[in-house]
């Protein structure tokens, strides 16, 4: 596994293992150069949705590189004012606007809206059929929102982006997923470094000689999940990506497990009917 590798999502579609996330990336100078840098060092999936405001950043970042955009995996999503089947081809074609491209790689229902969220859907499905997108997916579905969208949809989601991390294993969600051929995006992998104190974290990475940020990475691409941490400095970019050269033990991925608090730093959609 490296930088390159990728997972095949359940349409043949193929999705690199790690992602830049670009949620509170500033919409600007700061987007463009962290998109710039991540290209440059080699990643080749960006994730983004039309709520960040960074998606005319993003498309610049990656028209001023060298990179084909056929090598390029871009990920946006449909933010909740935008639901609805109309609202969303709407919103669909402004995304691609400002991301200046002619496709999306995946696009995303945002959340999951008890309202709009079936409308939404069929409109994603139709902009597939017209061939606009590469894959459709969600994003914070739990496992009853899924198990409702498989009764009217015609399509499987590829993917179902969530927070995930060792304090937030969702793991009957991720064995859920799994059976279903739905492919997890850990978002948040990082806990935005909230937890960067914690004591068995800090051995681990000490253990491993590894940065606490890499043995989170690590610990998501050995489920199989696609990690998309953030960050805009250079340095870390580099840090983050450097997670290929080392292996999680059983053991260790055990105690990583046994971390787990349902701690969030993002909403909760659990309790969204």
């Amino acid at each position: 596994m490296n930088l390159k590798s990728t997972i095949t999502l359940n349409n043949g579609v193929k999705i690199p293992v790690l992602g830049l996330g670009t949620y509170l990336s500033k919409p600007g100078f700061e987007t463009r150069e962290a998109v710039g840098y991540a290209l440059e060092i080699g990643y080749r999936h960006i994730d983004t949705a039309a709520l960040y405001a960074n998606e005319d950043d993003i498309g610049e970042g990656i028209r001023d590189t060298s990179v084909k955009r056929e090598e390029i995996f871009i990920t946006t999503k449909v933010w909740n004012e935008d639901q609805g089947f109309d609202k969303t081809l709407r919103a669909f074609d402004m995304s691609l606007k400002r991301l200046n491209t002619d496709y999306v790689d995946l696009y995303l229902v945002h959340w999951p809206l008890q309202k709009s969220r079936k409308d939404t859907w069929k409109a994603l499905e139709k902009i597939y059929a017209d061939g606009l997108i590469r894959s459709i997916g969600v994003s914070n579905y739990t496992i009853k929102h899924i198990d409702e969208l498989l009764t009217y949809s015609g399509i499987v989601p590829a993917v179902n982006q969530v927070e995930f991390s060792p304090f937030l294993y969702q793991k009957e969600l991720l064995d859920y997923c799994s059976a279903k051929n739905i492919c997890i995006e850990a978002y948040s992998p990082l806990v935005r470094g909230r937890k960067f104190d914690n004591g068995t974290l800090i051995g681990m990475a000490e253990k491993y000689e590894k940065t606490l940020a890499q043995i989170l990475i690590r610990w998501a691409l050995q489920l199989n999940i696609v990690a998309l941490p953030k960050s805009v400095k250079k340095e870390r970019l580099i840090e983050n990506a450097d997670v290929f050269d080392f292996e999680i033990s059983t053991e260790d991925m055990e105690v990583l497990y046994s971390l787990n608090e349902n701690f969030r730093v993002a909403w909760d959609p659990s309790n969204l009917p």
